[in-house]
């Protein structure tokens, strides 16, 4: 069942829990793109787990509305404004590719509030001092963050045709991912079920409009408002070596910016490989 949480400045955004009601919070932020109903463990594993998941549309994906020029700090406002909704004081977040900096940006500004951060095969600031930013990343994603650089007009231009291509039919865009996709990745994506949720995932992320997916981009390709370095509480960091997405130098490099931050490489998998791993991560978000 999905819920609306109002923000101060007057924006909805869509909600959705799952799992143990009474158990450990533990907010899931998606990919890009992404949504709500994006992968994540059974309801059945959350309840043995003795989660709680909280998901929601970031601003401009699904059902909620658009923050226009929206950085990736500015998240932290909002998850706040749905755990006060409802009434939990702490959690831990993960965050999987687009949702990792987010999650990131939680732990950073609501330290407070966010008892563990797990970042899936994260990327890093676009300002990443000694990092090559585009190093071994697909050549989709390149033109992707090189188009939004340059602003809004360019990436939408570059990603309008398929956001049109999966609200006429999602189920067309997953195979259209094989193409950029290592061994590992193409052995996971090739799972049915894996398929049909990344399909049900990506049509309610365009629900509405591409805005979600561009207000991301545009966010990954400037300054993220924060700082990794000052993150004081618990973190994980975990990506797949093979990953032509999010490269594994993001999280090499985030590693050694966040102090005490535990950096888990993983050979033989990708950028998928995060949706294998999420009861074991959030096993350790549980812990404490």
């Amino acid at each position: 069942m999905t819920r609306f949480v109002s923000t101060r400045d007057g924006r909805t955004l869509a909600v959705e829990e799952k799992g143990e009601p009474e158990g450990n919070p533990v907010f899931l932020l998606h990919g890009t793109p992404g949504s709500r109903v994006g992968p994540s463990p059974r309801a059945t594993v959350l309840y043995r787990l003795g989660v709680r998941l909280i998901t929601y549309d970031r601003p401009g994906y699904g059902l909620s509305d658009r923050r226009e020029g929206r950085s990736v700090a500015d998240v932290a406002e909002d998850m706040a404004a749905i755990a006060d909704h409802l009434k939990i004081g702490s959690f831990a977040v993960l965050g999987r590719s687009g949702g990792a900096p987010h999650a990131l940006a939680c732990a950073a500004l609501l330290p407070e509030r966010t008892t563990r951060v797990a970042a899936l095969v994260p990327l890093a600031p676009w300002d990443a001092e000694g990092l090559d930013w585009f190093e071994g990343m697909a050549v989709s994603n390149v033109d992707e963050y090189t188009a939004a650089a340059l602003g809004h007009s360019a990436v939408s231009a570059l990603l309008s045709p398929t956001v049109e291509q999966i609200r006429a039919d999602p189920t067309r865009l997953v195979p259209a991912l094989d193409h950029d996709l290592p061994e590992p990745d193409r052995h996971v994506v090739a799972d049915f079920g894996i398929r049909r949720m990344l399909a049900r995932n990506f049509a309610e992320a365009v629900r509405k409009s591409g805005h979600g997916w561009f207000d991301d981009a545009l966010a990954f390709s400037a300054p993220w408002g924060f700082d990794p370095g000052v993150i004081t509480v618990p973190t994980l960091l975990w990506h797949g070596e093979a990953d032509v997405f999010s490269p594994v130098g993001h999280a090499h490099w985030l590693g050694r910016r966040i102090p005490g931050a535990e950096v888990v490489i993983e050979r033989g998998v990708a950028h998928f490989g995060a949706l294998r791993v999420m009861p074991d991560i959030m096993t350790w978000l549980t812990a404490a």
